[in-house]
């Protein structure tokens, strides 16, 4: 029935969000053991790619790897490597609930993005919501302040900018199969990757390594699961669910850092939170809408 399936999404989603929650602690875990921003990137890519190559032969099977979008992968690679970069860094350079906060102005940048590069009309509305945005990021990174620096801050708002351009790319890949995107992903970056990882190659003890295989597979299970929420409903519907992973920052960077969040943080992130919804409610009612007027033309 069409309501159990977006009960599953609901619930996929959040699962997502709690994989790359405890992916983003993993990550700032592995650098307080010495590991590299490089090395975690490169095993977060490789261990992955068993985790979506099962998926995606226990469902469309491997020959669906098999594209005719290789430019397009590679665009959306190299985007996404780069994003990557700046989300990994802003988890090494912030506190998890604040990284984890910065990354909820993805809406903002996507409608940003949305007006100035695809020049899609963007009401006044959705400007204000997006204005009422940027206060919310004002009132957490309190410039000026030591507990978030302004270079952090920086680096958390440019992940949130280039999450914003994968999505945009990924919508000249939406006839592709979403394991395909996922495996040619990281089979692309990881040879950039390996090659920055060659110049800083460190050895550890056995529990870093596994803390670094840990990255990978719980970062492949979460693209996975995010994937088959994306399926099985539809995304405004599931996006309010991201939000949870406030609380699992929350938890994280208590029990493994002693650190929680500033008082500052609670307040600012639900108006960052608030202008998200706002954006997504307003694109799926103005989806809605374009739909209907489609259907009564016809």
């Amino acid at each position: 029935m069409p309501g159990d399936r977006i009960l599953t999404g609901l619930a996929l989603r959040l699962l997502a969000i709690f994989f790359l929650s405890t992916m983003s602690a993993l990550v700032k875990l592995a650098e307080t053991r010495g590991a590299s921003l490089p090395e975690t990137m490169f095993y977060r890519q490789l261990c992955a790619l068993p985790i979506v190559l099962g998926f995606v032969a226990a469902g469309p099977g491997l020959r669906s790897l098999r594209t005719t979008r290789f430019k397009g992968h590679l665009t959306r690679s190299m985007i996404g490597l780069v994003g990557m970069v700046f989300t990994f860094g802003a988890v090494l350079l912030l506190p998890l609930a604040e990284a984890t906060t910065f990354q909820f102005t993805v809406p903002i940048f996507a409608t940003l993005l949305g007006a100035l590069v695809l020049r899609e009309r963007t009401g006044w509305q959705r400007w204000s919501a997006v204005l009422v945005g940027f206060v919310g990021v004002l009132v957490v990174s309190q410039p000026g302040s030591s507990h978030v620096p302004l270079f952090g801050a920086f680096v958390g708002l440019m992940a949130a900018l280039f999450v914003a351009l994968v999505a945009i790319a990924l919508r000249q890949l939406r006839d592709e199969p979403a394991g395909t995107t996922v495996f040619w992903f990281s089979t692309l970056t990881l040879p950039f990757i390996a090659t920055a990882y060659a110049f800083d190659i460190r050895s550890h003890d056995w529990l870093t390594w596994a803390n670094l295989v840990a990255i990978g597979m719980v970062g492949g299970m979460g693209q996975i699961a995010l994937t088959a929420a994306s399926r099985a409903a539809p995304v405004a519907v599931v996006v309010p669910m991201d939000y949870s992973g406030l609380l699992w920052a929350t938890v994280y960077g208590w029990l493994l850092f002693g650190v929680l969040p500033t008082p500052m943080t609670w307040v600012g992130a639900p108006i960052i939170i608030a202008s998200g919804l706002f954006i997504v409610w307003r694109e799926h009612r103005l989806g809605r809408q374009k739909v209907r007027a489609m259907v009564e033309e016809d």
